[in-house]
């Protein structure tokens, strides 16, 4: 099986991709480093650096790729404000391309990396795949318009939009202090013993561990009766910042935070509401956050500079 897999050398692409490699999968590599670094890139692939807005890029793309894994993109809605035409093209344009790619070279299936971004504020309950979205950021924006392109073109490829929550863990971006909470706020720990929390610490979030968002990928890529439809990609449960901040404070019992400012398009708070998922996936259990920190801090503390 030949997988085509974008933001390969990124944090979920290349976790995605070394799973798919475990697996046996043939993969084909799309990154142009924009966000990602050439150190994540799995061995044992077929590499291409480009810029997949770009339609020479999609050009030098093998024609015999299964599936496409599309996690390339600007990660960040608080990125978005700084260049929103930047933006469109890393997470809309690129989409849009590889949409008439997979079409042309009749791709099985896309696997698109959407985001809670699209929804905005919400009612403090958990958030269904059927509510309307009011997407606050660029980012959130572009993130939808790229789902839209998907339902249009759906007929001729089938496709699968995993809005995924607060992804974190080993491989992520400990220098980027603009998107990830969890990684923000534990390179602050690491760095400074002292946490900057922009806005309020009764904000929450539904944080979801990389091994879990990984299976669910594999998941919604071999499962052949799931296609043309959008799933939250969330463990469900609603964290707050302050509970966030301690259980970070129990692995690293000299740290303190405080409250200023705040971030443009920020939600105030957002958990999945996870019934399709658990039963189109066939998700059962997710890693604890304590679970998920007692496994990240030690990798990050070896992999962040001081």
């Amino acid at each position: 099986m030949q997988v085509l897999v974008t933001g390969v050398g990124g944090f979920i692409g290349s976790h995605v991709a070394r799973r798919l490699v475990a697996e046996g999968c043939s993969i084909v590599g799309v990154d142009d480093f924009s966000n990602g670094s050439p150190d994540n890139v799995p061995n044992d692939i077929d590499f291409i650096e480009g810029d997949l807005a770009n339609y020479e890029t999609l050009e030098k793309i093998p024609g015999d790729c299964e599936y496409i894994l599309h996690l390339a993109g600007q990660s960040s809605g608080e990125i978005s404000f700084d260049n929103p035409a930047d933006d469109l093209k890393k997470n809309t344009i690129t989409t849009l391309n590889l949409i008439q790619y997979g079409i042309a070279h009749n791709t099985k299936k896309l696997i698109y990396a959407s985001s809670m971004s699209v929804y905005g504020d919400m009612p403090d309950e958990p958030v269904s795949e059927k509510e309307n979205c009011r997407p606050l950021s660029c980012y959130g924006v572009g993130k939808l318009a790229a789902e839209g392109y998907l339902r249009v073109y759906s007929k001729k490829l089938p496709y699968v939009s995993l809005r995924m929550f607060n992804v974190y863990g080993p491989g992520q971006d400990m220098g980027n202090l603009r998107q990830g909470m969890v990684s923000i706020y534990l390179s602050q720990a690491l760095h400074n013993k002292k946490i900057h929390v922009k806005g309020s610490l009764e904000r929450y979030r539904d944080f979801i561990y990389i091994d879990d968002v990984v299976e669910a990928w594999q998941k919604a890529m071999i499962t052949d009766n799931i296609s043309n439809l959008t799933l939250n990609l969330g463990t469900g449960i609603k964290t707050t910042v302050q509970e966030l901040l301690d259980v970070l404070k129990v692995h690293m019992p000299d740290i303190s935070w405080f409250s200023e400012g705040s971030t443009p398009g920020d939600q105030t708070g957002i958990y999945a509401e996870t019934t399709a998922l658990l039963k189109m996936l066939q998700m059962k259990e997710f890693v604890s956050l304590e679970d998920g920190l007692r496994k990240f801090i030690p990798w990050a503390k070896e992999h962040t500079a001081t």
